[in-house]
């Protein structure tokens, strides 16, 4: 089997509320649209049938990428440790400025929510430091 792919719980969670919702909502309502536009006639100039079967091949293709996703998916308890970890809430401070971000999984990261991926070249300069230490870190824009 492939490799495992780690999740906080909190990402675990939020994947299977996703995969919940799209079999049980947004899939029926994908059919739904594609009857009624197919209904509309002449299926080759009917741009809504086109936009319905779109739709549909989307929500599918994204249960199947989450089902994938659950098939190798891990969740990762943060350890009791002094060293920074998947999970674990980070308070980070650059020119004076603090921000508190959060070490995630891979699939689960999001920037703008303060979410870093522990694969991230900031995350992976993160892992393992203890509190207080200082870290040069490698981005695309130079040093941090």
């Amino acid at each position: 089997m492939a490799d495992k792919i780690p999740f906080t719980q909190d990402g675990h969670d939020k994947l299977v509320a996703e995969l919940e919702e799209l079999k049980n909502t947004k899939r029926q309502a994908a059919v739904d649209r594609l009857a009624k536009a197919r209904a509309m006639g002449d299926l080759s100039e009917n741009s809504e049938y086109q936009a319905a079967k779109e739709e549909l091949a989307f929500v599918e293709g994204r249960i199947r990428e989450i089902e994938e996703l659950m098939k190798r998916a891990e969740i990762t308890i943060p350890q009791a440790s002094d060293g920074i970890d998947l999970g674990n809430e980070v308070l980070l401070e650059k020119d004076g400025e603090e921000a508190t971000y959060i070490i995630v999984g891979e699939f689960e990261a999001d920037p703008m929510a303060k979410r870093l991926s522990a694969t991230s070249p900031i995350g992976k300069a993160l892992l393992g430091k203890k509190e207080g230490e200082m870290v040069d870190i490698q981005v695309p824009a130079g040093t941090i």
